[in-house]
């Protein structure tokens, strides 16, 4: 392979062609999943483009890397980034020219290198790459829709080395998943031996195309996001009744059970709304494994409160509490966009109104049957059935989300999940029924 990439010299115009050729036909016929492990010699531009500037992670395989930045890098790759960071950064900057008029190139400045370790799919060993975040800086009065990136890291050394070229993040027109889509290659000419420009051309978005995103990835991520909704569900089973001698009693009447269910969801509001603003700013970092492992925790603690009061009166202060972690994990999903002041303001604005327009729709279509079932001589029954089925189900995601690894309980849960407007259909109509029959007594 290296033979392959260090061609003599005297080899012909037609021969480099050719084996050009013959390298990217290998690199599609080992198909989609050796790609991933990233054997293929190649590197990956991922750009998060915003109104002001543009976000950029390099993905450069350290083999070929090694064979262009003339340090002998491979024989302790794991600290490439101490070693050799300074003539790296040098490295990089020379090889990367973003302009709109090529004699007033964009700022480029380097935030972040780290090296991550892959496997081979084909062969097992370890297969390293450096992995390079950049912010692009445009000059005054220029757009970041519309440039060119004049980049030849590697491959002005490694003839057959490529560049994919993908947007990942798009806030203007929408594109906010983190979903790459494919922009083009960077390579060699072979005819003409250069390195063209390649040219990043995106449609005209607007700010409320980015607003009316966040909107929708607000109520997509409450609803794939079944623990956040399954916690102050949990939190309001037991709100409508009553409490003598540290046990759940009777129902409280419908202004008592109103009331109640106000107090708690705007506390839950207010935690989540306040971490998720300071989580996206950055002023509190928490390891994401650690902030799900709680969350899965204040399920269980809302199970157990549920069977038994644990702290009764208190419930604002819980779901206040336990808000500002759940709020921690929906500022994950904003962090990785790049977002500039402005766009971020409105992109917090319209994520939390969508959260919120699902969370109250989905407490709309769910408590309603606990508030009519709390009126019958059965409701303490269920509820202490639902309490025990949830706490098994967070004690199941605890474990999964401890170890990594899925185990009974999350794998059922997971499943059940998928059925839930079944299971709220189910609701209804037992709830329902449970009315009529005590009406007949």
């Amino acid at each position: 392979m290296r033979t392959m990439i260090l061609l003599n010299n005297k080899c012909s115009r037609q021969n480099k062609w050719r084996l050009h050729l013959c390298i990217l036909a290998f690199s599609f016929i080992l198909g989609p999943d050796i790609c991933s492990a990233h054997q293929a010699p190649y590197t990956n531009i991922l750009l998060d483009v915003n109104t002001k500037r543009v976000a950029v992670e390099l993905q450069i395989p350290v083999p070929e890397l090694a064979l262009s930045f003339g340090q002998d890098i491979l024989k302790d790759p794991a600290s490439i980034v101490e070693q050799y960071g300074a003539q790296l950064k040098e490295y990089l900057k020379a090889h990367i020219h973003p302009y709109i008029d090529r004699e007033h190139p964009w700022d480029v400045e380097i935030s972040g290198m780290e090296m991550d370790k892959g496997t081979q799919v084909l062969s097992g060993p370890p297969y390293w790459e450096l992995r390079v975040h950049l912010d692009l800086a445009p000059n005054k009065n220029e757009d970041t829709r519309r440039f060119y990136l004049d980049y030849d890291v590697v491959m002005h050394q490694v003839i057959n080395h490529t560049a994919l070229v993908s947007i990942r993040n798009d806030w203007e027109n929408g594109m906010i998943t983190g979903n790459p889509a494919e922009a083009g290659v960077i390579r060699r000419d072979m005819q003409t031996n250069t390195i063209k420009p390649f040219e990043i051309n995106l449609k005209k978005g607007s700010s409320w195309k980015g607003f009316e995103s966040m909107f929708l990835l607000g109520t997509e991520h409450i609803r794939n996001g079944a623990d956040h909704l399954l916690f102050i569900i949990t939190l309001l089973l037991p709100a409508c009744l009553l409490v003598s001698n540290r046990r759940w009693t009777v129902y409280g009447g419908l202004r008592y059970s109103v009331f109640r269910l106000l107090k708690i969801v705007t506390a839950f509001t207010v935690g989540h709304s306040v971490t998720l603003l300071i989580g996206v700013i950055g002023f509190v970092k928490i390891p994401t494994q650690l902030i799900e492992i709680t969350i899965a925790f204040s399920i269980l603690v809302s199970a157990i409160h549920a069977i038994k009061p644990l702290f009764y009166g208190k419930e604002i202060f819980i779901a206040l509490g336990f808000g500002f972690i759940h709020g921690l994990a929906f500022s994950q999903t904003l962090q990785n966009l790049h977002l500039v002041a402005t766009d971020l303001a409105l992109s917090l604005l319209g994520f939390n109104i969508g959260i919120e327009a699902m969370q109250i729709g989905v407490i709309i279509v769910t408590i309603p049957w606990f508030i009519i079932m709390s009126q019958t001589q059965y409701f303490k029954m269920i509820k202490n059935i639902l309490a025990i089925i949830i706490s098994m189900a967070a004690a199941g995601w605890m474990a999964q989300r401890t170890t990594g690894d899925d185990n009974i309980l999350s794998a059922i849960t997971d499943q059940a999940l998928l059925y839930s407007p079944w299971l709220i259909l189910g609701l209804c109509v037992l709830s329902l029924t449970l009315f009529g029959l005590r009406k007949k007594t």
